[in-house]
């Protein structure tokens, strides 16, 4: 029977101490995106090698010196001669010499390496614990994300690893709780970018707590995306069949939207799970699903009884294309500064915006006129009065008067208005049915409110001859006809804003309608005020601040939409005796939760009448169900344990640009309905644009998805099919073009998208991974402005996943099959100072990493995991384990292998938030600790803090150590000496001549292989001719012997620039502690900083003037 089976005891705490209460580490710097770009070019399989920390410090591109230029010169002539040899001995025909064995290796390996594997294929049953293949398996040599991160999240779910944990009197364990809602993602396609981080940086705050030892919830689902969904369905049905949902009837498309909704809401589940997010899916929900169903409808009617929810005829935002109502918030308004052409959907050719058309009304039985200003001449169809200012000299004689309108057997009243700007030689004409100032004007002077637009944006009944034109058609005719008419006065520019609707880009119509509102002013004010008093932290500020800007000065809205999927709104309209009535007249509508509770409060509402019932047909604004999600997920309106446990949620992390749609409406309505806030925090995260700054859109083609980087097409808040996966599997450029094909593109965008593609991807997008990508993710969050997604940063970040692989190989590799670890991670007294050092580096990661995570600093978290993993643990203490373990004595062994295992197991449980499947295929592999029986990492305890670790003085000590060996290696590199180095390591205080003495051991191993001799100098000691020299600092230079193995001139050369590029150094340095404002403002602490890298850069001067002076005195030699 497989070992893993005894590992199905759910009741192990998560938090449990595994191993070390150890570290987190230090930080990325400000380059680190160009030093990770660097690594990933120069060490492709992100393998260390020692000695690779080579290079000139100076940095940047150098212009070549007369020796370099004479080296190159003699390496063509070298080329040269021998391709002529080469030459010649082909002339002679070919040579039987046989392949030395150096070369036979060299081609098997090469053969091997370009014979690729075949297709790699879990094993492990689902649902069953990995079967982990030995490390030198074909598919386990070097790190392979397909196969890393196979075959563990079946297993974590099937273990309720993901689930929360409750302490054994089943409430909240002792550490607390930690829940978040999930942003639930429409059922509209998979999962893109926007996706991908908001799950990222959640998950990573999921895990981060579970391992912290909290109670913790994440629960999964869907939102049914009303508007979004339809649209989908609907462009589906004409394309395919050229079908309208009314040719197919209500029941049907709802139907094709459940089947829909059933398919895309499986893969949505399955990219959650291919990206490592640590669910509770036996919590799932849906915002369709009748529990969901019934919160909706117990808050719709609650808040009706109150007189929160109202009937009322208003002007709304009509969107022609999706025939329906929207909110404010789904409109964007796209502001022109003068004519422009704009596509509109169904429209062939592009429409004309950004003019103001003048014409003139007649006045009835006189031969006046009256000039009116519009930049919708169609709308002029439904006029039905003229305002003037009453002071206006110009129009008074004509208030009382009425116009004659030109198309339309109707007269309009002129009134007088206040509203009319006097200065303004346009006057308005009061269409109070099409516009949103007109309709209070109508209002106050009873104009009549005519409606000419049909909800398809074609011209209605009342438009006379224009009736069944096309709203845009019916512009330009109706110019024409008044060109006819000689009522034409001009056109000109005209700076405005057009009103364009966010999901069909089609341009909104103001159109009066009879729809359900709420009133928005009072719960506006609690959700104000629960923010101004620090119940609610919005982070980071600038959100804050918009939030509360936003919500000073909020609007009624609008509830109703003329859609068929979506929550059917529970009221009925009552028609009495037979007749219709007004269905704007909100008395006449019954409001309950179902049709049997509304025929009894119609007959006491209507006693001794006979009704009749009917629903209506709208349903409620997506947003509607969306705000009641965090307590709905939970069970409300039932008094349900997770509502009393869980709830308030703990955080709500979210794109800023829904922070009004939605988590304004969860602060308002949670409030009123529970009466508690929804949440204690809420992190607005970055929105994703593409490199170049854009925002994910479809018509851009730049939508990535996460599971293969691939581009797809679907807006940036819906869904792109098989999205995350493309951008963690790759995907190639033809594969790309061909996936633009699918959904529902517009077909005037393909070659958009198509040159983006080309453009931004000409070698289609390589294999990163869900690890790599999360960590890239999580580290772009700054809390700032907007992310520029590239891809190559992500590609970067998988051969940092190698470097990790490849540093726990070598761990493995390097320990006893039966090394069992100490119990705990403390310290035993034997540690060495390299060991001291890595100990003290991961407890001053910890602190930091837990820091930065308490503080959302997630770039910040991620830099501190990246650098102690690569610069402290791979570059540092593994490189000089070697020597350790290679030249130690048996108790020396031994104190390595268990400080390799400690500074090890504490870095794969850092960093495991970030990196789930990476670390959990790591950990599994590592010998336990007795007493340890921990199954998974995933409730592994996080690395905390411990100060018997920290050990600043060791830090000082082997940082030196690391500061010489760098110095050796810069020289070699510079120099371009591979081997027989010899070098000369001077100090000038006799505790650093202590620490390398007795450590020279270690400089040795970090110094690289081509240095054959190293000595130790006292302050005393004469300094080595024929050398080289490099400053580390006042108290110490190393020298490197290049006597006979350069250009004495050349040297000479740099040396002299080298020493006034330090000599301005010192000058600047001189320049600051002079300061007399510096010297008595600025802290002792951070003088003495100063003071320090004053006599450094006079030390790196001295060494410049000796090293010149030393090669002067070779030239005479």
């Amino acid at each position: 029977m497989p070992c893993h089976l005894c590992f199905t005891n759910l009741d192990y705490p998560a938090g449990s101490k595994t191993g070390p209460i150890t570290g987190q580490p230090p930080q990325l710097s400000s380059e680190a995106t160009a030093e990770l770009l660097g690594a990933q070019k120069e060490d492709p399989l992100g393998q260390h090698a020692g000695g690779q920390d080579g290079g000139d410090e100076e940095g940047g591109k150098k212009i070549k010196s007369e020796k370099e230029l004479e080296k190159e010169r003699k390496k063509a002539e070298k080329d040269r001669k021998f391709a002529e040899k080469q030459a010649k001995a082909a002339l002679k025909g070919p040579t039987t010499a046989a392949p030395s064995k150096t070369q036979e290796k060299k081609a098997k390996l090469g053969a091997a390496k370009d014979e690729p594997l075949p297709e790699y294929r879990e094993e492990t049953p689902a649902g069953e614990k990995k079967i982990l293949k030995p490390l030198d398996d074909q598919y386990h040599k070097a790190y392979n994300p397909k196969v890393v991160e196979s075959g563990w999240y079946a297993w974590w779910e099937k273990q309720g690893f993901m689930e929360p944990e409750f302490a054994p009197d089943g409430k909240v364990k002792k550490e607390g709780y930690f829940s978040i809602p999930i942003p639930p993602p429409n059922v509209t396609g998979a999962l893109h970018m926007g996706h991908a981080i908001t799950n990222a940086l959640q998950d990573t705050m999921i895990r981060w707590n579970r391992m912290l030892g909290k109670t913790t919830l994440w629960i999964p689902g869907c939102d049914h995306a009303g508007i979004a969904t339809q649209n989908v369905i609907e462009n589906m049905l004409w394309r395919r069949q050229k079908k309208t949902r009314h040719d197919v009837g209500r029941e049907e498309l709802v139907r094709l939207c459940w089947t829909w909704k059933d398919e895309y809401h499986t893969k949505i589940n399955n990219v959650l799970r291919r990206m490592g997010s640590s669910v509770d899916f036996s919590r799932e929900v849906f915002t369709l699903s009748p529990e969901l169903s019934a919160a909706v409808n117990e808050s719709f009617v609650r808040l009706h009884s109150e007189g929160l929810i109202y009937r009322a005829n208003r002007l709304v935002s009509w969107d022609c294309q999706l025939n329906t109502a929207l909110s404010n918030l789904e409109v964007v308004n796209k502001e022109l500064e003068g004519r422009t052409l704009l596509d509109v959907p169904g429209y062939e050719k592009k429409i004309e915006f950004g003019i103001l058309t003048h014409f003139k009304y007649e006045i009835e039985e006189s031969d006046e006129s009256i000039e009116i200003a519009t930049t919708r001449p169609e709308t002029m169809l439904g006029d039905s009065g003229i305002a003037v200012h009453p002071a206006d000299e110009r129009y008074k004689h004509l208030i009382g008067k009425n116009a004659r309108h030109p198309f339309i057997d109707r007269l309009m009243p002129i009134v007088a208005d206040d509203y009319v700007d006097p200065e303004d030689a346009d006057k308005p004409a009061g269409r109070p049915a099409h516009d949103a100032n007109d309709f209070a004007l109508g209002q106050r002077h009873s104009f009549a409110f005519i409606n000419i637009l049909n909800d398809n944006g074609t011209m209605n009944h009342n438009t006379g001859d224009f009736n069944g034109m096309k709203r845009f058609d019916a512009r330009y005719k109706v110019i024409a006809k008044l060109k006819e008419k000689g009522l034409y006065v001009k056109w000109e520019h005209n700076a405005m804003k057009v009103p364009i609707s966010d999901r069909s880009k089609d341009v909104i119509e103001p159109v009066i309608k009879p729809q359900w509102w709420m009133r928005m002013q009072g719960l506006a004010d609690a959700a104000t005020n629960a923010v101004k008093d620090g119940e609610i932290t919005i982070r980071p500020e600038s959100a804050q601040k918009s939030y509360l800007r936003w919500m000073e000065n909020v609007h009624d809205w609008c509830l109703s939409r003329q859609l068929w999927w979506g929550h059917q709104i529970p009221a009925y309209f009552v028609e009495i005796d037979g007749k219709p009535g007004d269905n704007s007249d909100g008395e006449r509508w019954i409001v309950a939760h179902d049709e049997a509770a509304a025929k009894e409060i119609a007959k006491v509402k209507f006693p001794g009448k006979r009704i009749t019932l009917t629903r209506d047909p709208d349903v409620l604004d997506t947003w509607f169900s969306s705000g009641l999600w965090p307590f709905s997920t939970l069970g409300w309106p039932k008094d349900t344990p997770d509502m009393e446990r869980l709830f308030p949620q703990s955080m709500l992390e979210t794109g800023w640009d829904i922070l009004f749609f939605w988590v304004s409406r969860m602060i308002m309505l949670s409030l009123h309905l529970t009466k508690k806030v929804p949440f204690r925090e809420v992190y607005c995260h970055s929105l994703v644009r593409d490199s170049e700054g854009r925002k994910m859109s479809k018509s851009l083609g730049n939508v990535i998805d996460p599971l293969g980087m691939k581009l797809h097409m679907i807006c940036y808040l819906e869904f792109s099919s098989h999205f995350l996966q493309d951008v963690i599997e790759g995907i190639q450029l033809q594969a790309l073009h061909e996936k633009l094909l699918v959904g529902n593109l517009d077909p005037k965008e393909l070659t958009t998208a198509t040159r983006f593609q080309k453009t931004s991807f000409p070698d289609g997008i390589p294999e990163c991974g869900a690890d790599a990508l999360r960590f890239s993710l999580v580290s772009y969050t700054t809390g700032g402005g907007d992310l520029n997604f590239d891809v190559k940063v992500i590609h970067g970040y998988r051969r940092f996943c190698n470097k990790i692989y490849q540093a726990t190989k070598y761990v493995l590799g390097r320990i006893d099959s039966d090394f069992v670890p100490e119990p705990t991670s403390s310290r035993t007294g034997k540690e060495s100072l390299a060991e001291r050092w890595i100990l003290h580096k991961l407890t001053i990661a910890a602190k930091e990493i837990n820091q930065a995570l308490t503080d959302r600093e997630f770039s910040q978290s991620t830099s501190v995991a990246y650098q102690y993993w690569y610069t402290h643990l791979c570059d540092a203490f593994i490189e000089n384990s070697k020597s350790l373990l290679d030249n130690g004595s048996a108790e020396e062994q031994r104190s390595t292998k268990n400080t390799l295992y400690t500074a090890l197991e504490g870095g794969l449980t850092m960093i495991h938030p970030f990196m789930p499947f990476l670390t959990e295929e790591l950990w599994q592999r590592l010998p336990r600790r007795p007493k340890d029986s921990n199954p998974t990492i995933v409730k592994a305890a996080y690395p905390t803090y411990d100060r018997s670790q920290d050990d600043s003085a060791s830090e000082e000590a082997y940082e030196l150590l690391l500061a010489v060996s760098k110095g050796i290696r810069s020289l070699m590199a510079e120099y371009a000496i591979k081997d027989n180095g010899f070098v000369y390591v001077q100090l000038y205080d006799s505790k650093a001549h202590t620490t390398c003495t007795s450590e020279l051991p270690s400089i040795r191993s970090l110094s690289g292989k081509g240095v054959s001799h190293i000595s130790i100098l006292g302050a005393h000691d004469h300094k080595p001719t024929g050398c080289v020299v490099f400053a580390v600092s006042s108290s110490a230079a190393v020298f490197l012997l290049v006597k006979g193995r350069v250009d004495i001139e050349a040297e000479i050369s740099k040396a002299q620039k080298k020493l006034e590029r330090a000599s301005e150094n010192v000058r600047k340095q001189r320049g600051i502690l002079d300061d007399e404002g510096f010297r008595s403002k600025v802290a002792d602490e951070l003088q003495e900083v100063e003071r320090r890298k004053l006599r450094d850069a006079e030390a790196e001067c001295r060494e410049f003037e000796e090293s010149i002076q030393q090669f002067e005195r070779l030239k005479l030699e």
